[in-house]
């Protein structure tokens, strides 16, 4: 009699529990079409579960976004034969999540390599994640992902963990900016369920993601005089022709004339008045890395000269980011505006 009482009571329990759950899902605050299931406000006193909304699912920048991050993971994997298709089903378990991080820190993580169980998944991503946020929190980055929320598969866990992964190593990818989704947030306090939806950035600007905050002469005639900017990019043409005109060549369009990074290599020769050998860059090139290659190199060659690293990043210039373009060449204008 006591069992059966005993098992009548937690039957109850678990009736009370999921029409708290009924009653969440039910909250007006939410909004239509949200997709909770029961199972998800089952929580501890003082817990909480974010859950994203269906409708951010569909943003088309963050779906962009996604298609980013995936197509990274498989390039940087791809000596180790290993696909995504699904961030949330191939990255909860800790397996992708290791494999990316010992490729791009370079550090071997002491973790079984295969492992089934919840409880081997789980201990496998407390070292992982161990490791990135030893990394990540001295450069004052803000650790939106744990263990349970990653093996969870809440995608927002996870992409933002890979963002934060993918602007510390300065991939050479173009992160979709301004990406932003809403998130349903369940709460449990002093035994009643609260909901709430809330919007999180999941990407900024490029310059502020990759941690360019220091300003210069440029972006100061940006903020204050953004009507100037034609007249900015004339100046630079102008500037550019003066020296590429003595090898009978021409610019006209700014940002996708020197997105290969020939030009640029050619005119950092001519201001600094010496040949550069064809062999040290590619005068044809064809590919994504052949083009990074050049305008890196492009980018030695001013600081061989005694100007400083650019801000922009090789591949933004690769990427047709005009601001960016438009910054090296500013550079080198203030530079070498008096230069013959």
């Amino acid at each position: 009699m006591a069992g059966l009482l005993c098992g009548t009571k937690r039957k109850k329990q678990v009736s009370d529990l999921r029409e708290e759950g009924k009653n969440a899902i039910n909250a007006p605050m939410l909004p239509t079409g949200t997709d909770i299931h029961p199972e998800d406000t089952l929580l501890e006193e003082n817990a909480e579960r974010i859950m994203l909304d269906p409708t951010s699912r569909e943003n088309l920048k963050f779906k962009d976004l996604l298609k980013v991050l995936i197509d990274w993971i498989n390039s940087e994997l791809e000596e180790d034969r290993i696909i995504v298709k699904d961030l949330e089903e191939d990255c909860y378990d800790g397996q992708v999540l290791q494999k990316l991080f010992e490729k791009l820190s370079g550090r071997k993580l002491n973790v079984a390599e295969v492992t089934q169980s919840e409880i081997g998944q789980k201990q496998k991503l407390q070292t992982v994640l161990e490791a990135v946020n030893e990394l990540l929190r001295p450069h004052s980055w803000t650790i939106e992902w744990n263990v349970d929320s990653i093996h969870s598969k809440n995608l927002v866990a996870i992409v933002y963990l890979l963002v934060a992964l993918a602007m510390h190593f300065q991939a050479p990818i173009r992160l979709p900016e301004h990406v932003s989704v809403k998130v349903v947030v369940v709460k449990k306090r002093e035994g009643i369920l609260q909901t709430a939806l809330v919007t999180k950035e999941l990407t900024s600007t490029t310059e502020m993601m990759m941690g360019r905050f220091e300003r210069d002469a440029f972006d100061t005639l940006l903020d204050h005089a953004p009507d100037k900017l034609n007249v900015v990019k004339t100046s630079l043409i102008t500037f550019v022709n003066k020296h590429l005109n003595k090898l009978n060549l021409e610019v006209t369009e700014l940002e996708s004339q020197f997105a290969d990074g020939v030009y640029l290599i050619l005119l950092m020769g001519l201001l600094e008045d010496y040949f550069v050998p064809l062999y040290n860059f590619f005068l044809t090139p064809e590919s994504f890395e052949q083009k990074v290659h050049n305008v890196a190199f492009a980018f030695e060659l001013m600081q061989d000269g005694g100007l400083k690293k650019p801000k922009a990043r090789p591949e933004d210039v690769v990427n047709l980011n005009l601001k960016s373009t438009l910054r090296v060449l500013y550079n080198l204008f203030t530079n070498y505006k008096n230069s013959d």
